[in-house]
């Protein structure tokens, strides 16, 4: 059992808490009531995203704070650099904590910064996108990209911590919001066929406006990930089932700027979900089910490029082993399987 409610008492504004293989521990709740008795007894440096810090003010820390203002295009070594002298320059050593506020990519970016100053030091993440509270933050894997192609540079290192606040998505505009709900659903379809009708049940503006049921819908995506990587860390099996619409996603967002993160997830995912009734995995109703539910909550699933140039990206996709793809395809509501396959296969599944 890897996730538990020890906080719940000992605080009023905290709705779950999860422990990964306890080493990192996720918390959905209040921000202003959480952090102040997580952060560790040690020099803190904070990195934090600008638009977080104009919205909500300075986080409580003993150091300095580091402001940045990144994207996927600047999602590089060069700006795991520019942390590293950062860091340097306000004399961080081995005991200092970095905590790190921000959406995906600035937990991506600066998650891989603290695994790899001084070979390592100790961190914590304040998650302030959806994308980020049911995905990006949550599992240990931190990277940047190589001339565009994702996440070609990351190590497996885990946060002491993840703050994941429900109250801290209110000032998220609408398509940013949308974007962590293609990760929601992508959780539904793996292994939580529950959550995925109760988000059958809702609109896009009910899910916005509804507190307890958006911090309900993150714990049982957290759950889904925890579960998973609690027992495949480093992805050598089960993990892979996470990486559910994203093969054909990478390679959207490497072919084409008109597709956020989250988007194309929504797009791969819908593709994978045809592909798996060509494969006879996946029934044509639960098909039509994931199609209709990613359509309601307003995403395009049209590629933005033609499937062939997306295909011609495939053969560079990171979790490629030799010419062995691992590619995911949903078996139902709930349930997913991993089939390795050549390239060539993949593309003539996808082809159909």
């Amino acid at each position: 059992m890897y996730y538990f409610c020890l906080f719940l008492k000992k605080f009023k504004n905290v709705k779950s808490a999860f422990n990964l293989q306890d080493r990192s521990r996720i918390y959905i709740g209040s921000l202003d009531e959480l952090l102040p008795g997580l952060l560790p007894d040690a020099r803190t440096v904070a990195v934090v995203d600008g638009t977080f810090a104009r919205l909500h003010g300075p986080l409580p820390v003993s150091g300095d704070a580091i402001e940045v203002s990144l994207t996927e295009r600047t999602k590089t070594l060069a700006s795991v650099e520019r942390l590293h002298r950062e860091l340097l320059a306000r004399g961080a050593d081995r005991a200092t904590f970095l905590l790190v506020a921000g959406g995906g990519v600035v937990t991506d970016t600066a998650g891989f910064a603290a695994a790899t100053y001084m070979r390592g030091i100790r961190f914590g993440y304040v998650a302030t996108t959806l994308l980020g509270q049911v995905d990006a933050a949550i599992g240990g894997k931190n990277g940047v990209n190589v001339d565009g192609y994702k996440n070609m540079a990351g190590t497996f290192a885990q946060p002491e911590f993840v703050v994941c606040d429900p109250g801290l998505l209110a000032s998220l505009p609408p398509r940013e919001f949308r974007s962590g709900l293609a990760e929601l659903v992508k959780a539904a379809i793996i292994a939580d066929a529950g959550l995925f009708a109760r988000l059958e049940g809702v609109d896009f503006e009910t899910l916005r406006r509804d507190s307890d049921l958006l911090a309900d819908a993150i714990a049982a995506a957290v759950r889904v990930k925890v579960d998973i990587v609690g027992r495949d860390e480093r992805e050598t099996g089960e993990r892979r089932k996470l990486n559910l619409g994203h093969t054909l996603a990478h390679a959207i967002e490497k072919c084409s700027s008109a597709m956020n993160h989250g988007e194309a997830v929504a797009v791969g995912t819908a593709l994978m979900a045809r592909a798996a009734v060509r494969a006879g995995l996946l029934g044509a109703g639960d098909c039509d089910r994931i199609a209709a539910l990613l359509g309601r909550l307003g995403f395009d699933l049209r590629p933005p490029v033609p499937l062939e140039r997306l295909l011609e990206e495939v053969a560079h996709d990171k979790k490629r082993l030799g010419d062995v793809l691992h590619i995911v395809l949903p078996a139902g509501i709930g349930d997913c399987t991993v089939r390795p396959m050549s390239v060539a296969g993949f593309e003539g599944l996808v082809r159909g």
